[in-house]
């Protein structure tokens, strides 16, 4: 549920770049493939809170066991591959004061962050009996382009353009902080080149904001009245805010935020706007529901 093949077309013509469509829990294509690889980025996940509110098992079996599968084909065929686990901020919890290092402890109040926390400590045990050359990248909630209509900021992007309420979860003052989704993109090439094996990164760009303050943003941005919005029953679990300390990847590794999250937000409208071929396909009632946990 996380990708589309249609954005790997611009890519198909490069001569250093090779596609292989494969599940992240099938050892035998793991073993053949980490042999050619010097780095080893694992983005593969289900994200979505809702859908593992839904279906717990497709989470531990991916996020979990998934990871596992491909820390064990880097443990018996090419220990000295660059290995970065992209994990989430939602493996620490909430919290109401403050934001969280990377030394606090892991929390998570969902089956994906709880399957994302447990990627993590397999990740942190083979780096120190393994010794695999393995870091961990821990980032904010993401946005841009390309991104599937079941995520907050394109489902009310694409719900507005229908004039169809927009689905705003118990009083819409969950707190999560954002971050372009290019900068994210750069963090990691950071770690992949210079983070310290062993260590967490913690990626944020501060731009915490309420969810019902993202929904009134993007209307006002497409022009529509805010009686689009529908408080709909809360979800199970719901944490209220999410805050990490990024100090250490700024200071230690040089990175920071180059997006400011107001004309990132503009971009990112306009070009959901203007690429309906794309989002259309995957913008399915199904997706688009209002109480997607709900489903199973």
């Amino acid at each position: 549920m996380g990708a589309n093949p249609s954005n790997l077309k611009d890519l198909e013509k490069q001569k250093r770049y090779r596609f292989v469509k494969g599940d992240i829990c099938n050892s035998k294509l793991l073993n053949r493939l980490v042999t050619e690889a010097d780095g080893i980025v694992n983005f593969a996940a289900e994200t979505h809170v809702d859908r593992s509110i839904a279906d717990p098992n497709m989470f531990l079996q991916n996020n979990t066991v998934g990871t596992f599968t491909v820390l064990e084909a880097v443990r018996k065929h090419n220990r000295q591959a660059r290995f970065i686990q992209v994990s989430t901020d939602e493996v620490y919890g909430e919290i109401s004061e403050g934001s969280f290092k990377e030394n606090a402890p892991p929390k998570p109040s969902n089956p994906y962050s709880a399957s994302k926390a447990a990627a993590d400590m397999f990740v942190q045990s083979y780096f120190k009996t393994y010794e695999l050359n393995a870091s961990i990248t821990r980032c904010t909630n993401n946005f841009g382009p390309y991104q599937l209509p079941e995520k907050l900021i394109p489902k009310t992007i694409i719900r507005a353009r229908k004039n169809l309420k927009i689905p705003v979860y118990g009083t819409g003052m969950n707190i999560r902080d954002w971050i372009y989704v290019q900068d994210h993109c750069e963090a990691i090439d950071i770690v992949l080149a210079k983070g310290r094996p062993g260590q967490i990164y913690n990626v944020a760009a501060d731009n915490e904001m309420a969810n019902i303050d993202i929904v009134k943003k993007i209307l006002k941005q497409l022009g529509k009245n805010q009686d689009l919005i529908a408080f709909v029953e809360d979800r199970p679990g719901h944490d209220t805010r999410y805050s990490l300390d990024s100090s250490k990847i700024r200071s230690e590794l040089g990175w920071k935020s180059k997006h400011s999250f107001q004309k990132a937000l503009k971009e990112t409208i306009d070009w959901y706007v203007h690429h309906e071929p794309w989002w259309k396909p995957t913008a399915t009632e199904q997706i688009l529901s209002q109480t997607p946990w709900k489903r199973k």
